[in-house]
């Protein structure tokens, strides 16, 4: 029997400020904190405004900015559950179950976090592991801006055995690690909160890195971008992607394939050479 999406209705507060880490506080209906620069999203399954009030009680340096109520399809897309791409099948725990023949299934419960797999970038890198793994052996893998973990849990599926996944954001982190378990891979892929330009140092056989243009920029001019065997970087608009371009050309890297979306949306496989 499948399971009733647990995510129909959000409400949002948005607070100036960082929220202590005192969950308790919030309830069962409580999804997670969202925080970015000195502001905190917390995210609730019912309204939850007198939870909002004590808190702002309890830490009178938070100041509330705004409040937002919307549907979970206006706050992630439509998540059309299942998804198939390339070999594999995505799907959730609240989805209606799909013919699997030849798949590899995967369990995703993204939360309030992006990465569901909707996204052209999301199918991109996909089809640009499938295309890595089948190139050469890649055990170590990196994954860079993680978010919901789907790129580091196929990884695992294609043969990666140690994948570290990094998210600046303990919201997406905790994700992740949530996602790793549901899939039974938690020997294999270790979920971690950090700055991608503090890992990208780690050897590696493969680096993954669908983030954003201005992290990215400083990921390639690293030393350690040199010590991967292969590379995947994504989630750059085409103005972006074509600067990226530029300065690979200059280096000694091979660029294997670049996907291009809707003359919007670019993504690298490359090797070092």
């Amino acid at each position: 029997m499948t399971a009733e999406n647990p995510y129909k209705q959000l409400y949002i507060y948005s607070i100036e400020g960082r929220v202590k880490p005192d969950f308790k506080l919030f309830g069962s209906d409580f999804i997670g904190n969202w925080e970015e620069d000195n502001f905190s999203f917390l995210f609730f399954k019912s309204s939850s405004y007198g939870n909002i009030e004590m808190l702002l009680d309890a830490q009178p340096n938070l100041i509330l900015i705004d409040k937002y109520e919307m549907t979970y399809d206006e706050w992630q897309g439509k998540t059309s559950f299942p998804l198939n791409i390339g070999r594999f099948n995505i799907t959730s725990p609240w989805a209606t179950n799909s013919n699997t023949e030849n798949k590899i299934n995967i369990m995703i419960d993204p939360g309030v976090v992006f990465g569901s797999g909707t996204h052209p970038t999301t199918h991109d890198c996909i089809e640009a592991l499938e295309v890595a793994f089948a190139k050469e052996q890649i055990d170590t893998v990196l994954d860079l801006g993680t978010g919901t973990g789907l790129l580091s849990i196929i990884a695992a599926c294609l043969g990666g055995n140690k994948v570290i996944a990094v998210d600046i954001n303990y919201l997406s982190a905790g994700t992740a690690r949530k996602n790793i378990v549901m899939n039974g891979l938690e020997d294999r892929i270790i979920s971690l909160q950090g700055l991608a330009q503090d890992f990208i140092e780690l050897p590696s056989d493969l680096l993954i890195a669908n983030i954003h243009y201005d992290i990215m920029e400083q990921l390639v001019k690293a030393d350690g971008f040199f010590h991967k065997k292969f590379f995947i970087l994504s989630g750059l608009l085409k103005n972006e992607a074509d600067k990226i371009e530029f300065y690979l050309s200059k280096l000694p890297v091979k660029i294997i394939n670049r996907w291009e979306h809707a003359g919007i949306w670019s993504t690298f496989l490359g090797k070092s050479l």
